[in-house]
């Protein structure tokens, strides 16, 4: 047997290592100058702006035909559009949601919800949760492109994001290590000391026209704190802990007609709570034997804690629970074997959703667009909205 090249340290002398604080420190610092470096293309002071849309592309998230755009654009009916030197008609979204109001109010009947949808009086408002326990598996990214599809259709949509991380918060045009000040964020609505504000104090409109963000950043790593305080000493009064978030959100709910929960990669109290508030779930996966493995064990564990909700008296509705692969290749065989050990997967057209956006674009464009904090709006237009069609009609 050959002679071995590793070095085996028997009595390591630890008063030479060194420092593990050092350490850290050193390589944290190296770290942070080169996403400084990186970030210096987008200056602290910029905003993301949505991209306008040509005349075809508003024609069709309208469901008009271009032409009616060209007649009321000539005779001087709503909004008028931006002409290219080129005689290219382009709208904004603010545009084309008044456009959606004017043709709502010239409609009668139930036409009218087709060209302004929202949720009618007394309607069943959808709360989506995306959801699961592994990091990785698409849920921010699934929750940003579902909200931003929800509100090119129309609807007015908040995003709620409860991961302390607050990824989601960054891709809608919040750096929240910047821009988020404290008692700003959902822990703002949920805490249960008197600093406690309602969640429309917190919540604020994103550069998507009828898009609102509820801000997260590591402040709702307290509620995990404070929670089991709060247990044993009584102080969140008669409000149990999982149902803080569903009242925060009760109290805008009559201004919106679906919001989306980006949940943490954890299971504590804040995600339970967040499940609670939910009226359906779509948990994301990659097909990978390690991330089936993980997303059942979350399973179980969720339905183990929701069973102690249920025996605290708060029984969890849900309108449909779907599983979403994410960056699922066809193509790659050992994927769709494990493809079909999820509980849909015998199902005809199962979830594993052709028209993802994963697989609408190539990974180098999907890691570019990573890179500079966009999503697939910002530059493959409508051509991704396929992606989220059966979602949308789930959730109807």
């Amino acid at each position: 047997m050959r002679d071995s090249n590793v070095t085996v340290a028997t009595n390591p002398n630890r008063r030479a290592l060194p420092s593990v604080y050092e350490t850290i420190g050193e390589q944290a610092d190296l770290l942070s100058s080169h996403l400084q470096s990186m970030s210096e293309a987008f200056p602290l002071t910029s905003q993301k702006i949505l991209r306008k849309f040509t005349s075809g592309e508003a024609a069709r998230l309208m469901n008009v035909s271009d032409s009616t755009l060209r007649k009321m654009s000539l005779v001087g009916e709503g909004p008028q559009p931006e002409t290219t030197s080129n005689g290219r008609r382009l709208y904004t979204l603010p545009d084309i949601n008044q456009i959606r109001h004017l043709l709502a109010q010239s409609t009668r009947g139930r036409g009218s919800i087709e060209f302004a949808p929202h949720r009618r009086p007394g309607g069943h408002l959808q709360v989506l949760a995306v959801t699961n326990f592994k990091g990785g598996s698409g849920k921010t990214t699934t929750s940003a492109h579902l909200v931003q599809y929800q509100a090119l259709q129309g609807y007015r949509v908040p995003a709620v994001d409860l991961e302390p991380q607050a990824s989601l918060s960054a891709l809608l045009g919040v750096l929240p290590e910047l821009d988020v000040a404290s008692n700003q964020t959902l822990y703002a609505a949920i805490r249960y000391d008197r600093n406690r504000r309602g969640l429309s104090d917190v919540i604020r409109p994103t550069y998507f026209d009828g898009l609102d963000l509820v801000l997260g950043n590591f402040e709702l790593m307290e509620f995990e704190h404070t929670t089991p305080k709060a247990l044993s000493t009584g102080a969140g009064g008669e409000t149990l802990f999982f149902t803080r978030v569903t009242e925060a959100l009760d109290e805008v709910a009559d201004n919106y007609g679906v919001m989306v929960i980006d949940g943490p990669p954890q299971l504590g109290f804040l995600t339970l709570s967040g499940l609670c508030a939910a009226t359906a779930m779509i948990v994301t996966v990659h097909p990978q034997m390690l991330d089936i493995s993980s997303m059942s064990w979350f399973l179980l564990m969720i339905r183990d804690l929701l069973g102690v909700v249920r025996d605290a008296g708060s029984d969890l509705k849900c309108h449909f629970i779907r599983y979403l692969l994410t960056r699922f290749e066809p193509q790659d065989a050992p994927q769709t074997k494990v493809a079909r050990l999820h509980p849909h997967g015998k199902e005809k057209g199962a979830e594993t959703d052709p028209g993802s956006p994963s697989q609408l674009v190539t990974a180098k464009r999907t890691t570019l667009l990573g890179i500079h904090v966009k999503s697939l709006w910002h530059r493959f237009g409508e051509r991704f909205s396929v992606a989220f069609r059966k979602v949308d009609e789930n959730a109807d």
